[in-house]
């Protein structure tokens, strides 16, 4: 028996605001601006946002009217939540990207990786996304959350939230669900009582499978109690503090890297992206029931420096010819893997909450090298 446990949070928890924030600042440069070099740090607290960083850019973006409208579309529309949108301050301090960085790592002409970086790609076999379980259902049930307060399925949520699935695995891989916490911001509206209530049937019971669900499930709703208070009033949000729930959560390795807030070059976002691409083809391919891939950078080079690879490879795989056929296989320098998997184009904003990983509409999210690997192996 395996305990595997995952955690989400909705896109008004103020680290996810901060990334949000970030992300749309991003779409906005890259959409006018394809060179444009975008590292874009966000704090948020109550009833301001700092926005700092260095960028370098032929365009024009509005800044502070861009983070406004982010924060609006989240949902903090009026100050009895907490925070607002019209009256919150909009601070920015954002420099020029250093030169000495910015004509270092270009080598003849060649893009090399824009820092050091350890990135890691993840993919297994338990959902048809090819992402671990419990932070896939974790994810669905913040989702839902949100979803139930915009359409006024719920209407006295507010933006802020989280959500904690623990799930039991036996022998075979069976899956049961152990413990579900949820922790939702509200208003004074509602009672207790019917909060837990609601709560229950238009979010945990739409979001999860009911298959997963056993007499010994159980379920905790604001255990401390009301949670009137929250947001940005409540708590500082940062850029990159939900990086492990963006990525794989517990189940696979983190290098260290955030994503939101940094231009498609940057090594850190295609740097993951690439490796999330090849574990996915590798799962897919039914290569292995769980791979990760790991991709190691040096600044100003553009191909990894070192490649490895781990997980549940079929009888017969050889590792050295897996990591072969990947460097075969895959652009894994910063300018072939933008080119490859599409990432000069807004669409950032939209991955900033509830994870970069196991959603379609992205390039690598793709599964179109099966048989390329299939044949290189």
């Amino acid at each position: 028996m395996i305990l595997r446990t995952a955690e989400s949070v909705t896109e008004g928890h103020p680290d996810k605001i901060a990334d949000q924030i970030g992300d749309a600042i991003v779409d906005a440069l890259i959409e006018r601006d394809k060179n444009a070099s975008v590292a874009c740090e966000t704090m948020i607290s109550n009833g301001f946002c700092v926005i700092a960083g260095e960028m370098k850019t032929e365009a024009y973006a509005p800044i502070g009217e861009i983070a406004r409208n982010a924060i609006r579309e989240i949902g903090y529309t009026d100050g009895a939540f907490g925070f607002d949108y019209r009256s919150a301050g909009v601070i920015t301090a954002v420099n020029e990207r250093s030169p000495d960085i910015a004509d270092g790592v270009r080598t003849n002409g060649a893009l090399g990786a824009s820092d050091q970086a350890i990135v890691v790609g993840y993919a297994c076999d338990e959902t048809p996304e090819l992402m671990p379980l419990p932070l896939t259902l974790a994810h669905r049930l913040t989702r839902r959350l949100s979803l139930a307060r915009k359409e006024g399925v719920l209407p006295f949520l507010l933006p802020d939230g989280k959500a904690q699935v623990a799930l039991r695995f036996d022998e075979n891989g069976a899956a049961t669900l152990t413990h579900i916490l949820v922790s939702a911001h509200h208003s004074r509206s509602v009672s207790l009582k019917d909060l837990r209530e609601a709560i229950m049937e238009e979010a945990v019971k739409v979001a999860l499978p009911q298959p997963l669900f056993t007499a010994e499930t159980r379920v905790e709703i604001n255990p401390a109690g009301s949670f009137v208070i929250g947001g940005p009033q409540a708590d500082t949000g940062l850029t990159g503090r939900k990086s492990v729930m963006d990525f794989y959560g517990p189940d696979a390795p983190h290098g260290g890297g955030a994503l939101s807030g940094k231009d498609p070059f940057k090594i850190d976002r295609v740097g993951a992206y690439a490796a999330r691409y090849i574990a996915k083809n590798l799962v897919a391919a039914k290569v292995a029931k769980r791979a990760s891939v790991y991709l190691t950078y040096a600044i100003a080079e553009a191909e990894p420096i070192a490649i490895d690879i781990d997980g549940d490879f079929a009888p017969k795989i050889d590792k050295a010819r897996v990591i072969a056929a990947i460097k075969k296989l895959f652009d894994l320098t910063p300018e072939g893997a933008v080119a490859s998997l599409d990432l000069l184009k807004p669409q950032y904003r939209a991955l900033a909450a509830y994870g970069h990983f196991g959603r379609e509409g992205f390039g690598w999210e793709r599964a179109d090298r099966i048989d390329d690997i299939l044949a290189a192996l």
